[in-house]
């Protein structure tokens, strides 16, 4: 495993970081993996080296952090981990179990903290952004977790370059902590965030950890060309069923690289990711132990730039996905002429 630092902090991460949607209750997803199953793959995944974690809230509506917390007290030293989760989302019903209100936020950390067992958070991101709370009361809030010792660090997640560099001179103004990483849809099929996002990421020195490095299972080979879903993910996945016709031809050039090299499809779009400016960790997400560990191989995995051209020339423009579109939500809010 390699490792580096997380953005301008002097956190120390693993270039890979374990996603843990893929554990938790069936009920959430047909396709999560359970307590048991999900011990296997913690204990793969610290063996080779990987000290980042990623969870949420909201994954299998909390029962995620709870066997996150679990097994990581039971096979990992705190101090040598790195974890993290998010808010937004609600948990429950009510109008105050959502959102980036100061009352949800501290709210939602007391139960996450509760649900992991842990006495602080490594990194707490804000999983969309909310337009229905002004920011600064988003970032006084969070500010006050790290002053409080809930939270080590604080992230962003999915949202417009314009929203997180707003964000990030807000807190600068104020003198709160500010965010030191940046969680976004990228990967071979959807680049868009390399129009502003990752440009403005390397400006300011944020790290950036991107979600779905293998677009939901598609540049690993699971759905097949007439848009059926090739696994139980894949079927019952909305996102997972937004990638055009074109992007079979990412798709493609994947795999012939991959077939060239040896190596699976899946490993090259995972080195893709790690080569690309800014990046930090992606988050890898896993339901098969095998696929786990052929990820962590990717690790080691150097693309030429023959290979690096070959992968990219194919890629087509696609509109905003991940997240609301921030024009969409700011029509709700324009005044009546």
């Amino acid at each position: 495993m390699k490792y580096v630092k997380l953005g301008n902090t002097g956190a120390v991460v693993s270039r890979l970081c374990l996603g843990c949607m893929s554990y938790g209750d069936k009920s959430w997803r047909d396709w999560v993996l359970g307590a048991d199953e999900a011990r296997e793959h913690f204990a793969a995944a610290l063996e080779a080296g990987i000290n980042f974690f990623d969870t949420a809230d909201i994954y299998s509506n909390g029962v995620s952090e709870q066997i996150t917390g679990r097994l990581l007290r039971e096979m990992a030293a705190r101090d040598e981990i790195v974890l993290a989760t998010k808010v937004f989302f609600p948990i429950g019903s009510g109008h105050n179990r959502k959102g980036l209100s100061r009352k949800h936020i501290i709210a939602a950390c007391e139960a996450s903290l509760g649900r992991l067992g842990m006495d602080f958070i490594d990194l707490y991101q804000i999983h969309r952004w909310d337009f229905t709370t002004p920011i600064e009361e988003t970032l006084e809030a969070l500010d006050s977790l790290v002053r409080a010792g809930k939270v080590r660090y604080l992230g962003a997640s999915s949202m417009a370059a314009w929203q997180f560099s707003k964000a990030l001179y807000l807190a600068r103004e104020n003198g709160w902590h500010r965010f030191v990483s940046m969680q976004n849809h990228y990967n071979l099929v959807y680049r868009e965030e390399e129009r502003e996002m990752i440009p403005l990421c390397i400006d300011q020195g944020i790290a950036v950890i991107p979600w779905s490095p293998l677009a939901r299972g598609f540049l690993a080979g699971n759905r097949g060309r007439a848009g059926e879903g090739l696994t139980v993910r894949a079927q019952t996945d909305a996102l997972a069923k937004m990638y055009t016709t074109a992007d079979f031809a990412v798709a493609d050039a994947s795999a012939e690289v991959a077939r060239q090299r040896g190596v699976t499809p899946a490993q090259i779009a995972c080195a893709w990711v790690l080569q690309a400016p800014a990046v930090t960790a992606p988050i890898i997400g896993a339901t098969k132990l095998e696929h786990l560990k052929q990820l962590v191989e990717a690790v080691e995995i150097e693309l030429a730039p023959e290979e690096i051209e070959a992968l990219e020339k194919p890629y087509k423009p696609h509109p905003v996905l991940g997240f609301e579109p921030p024009k969409a939500a700011l029509m709700l809010k324009r005044p009546a002429r």
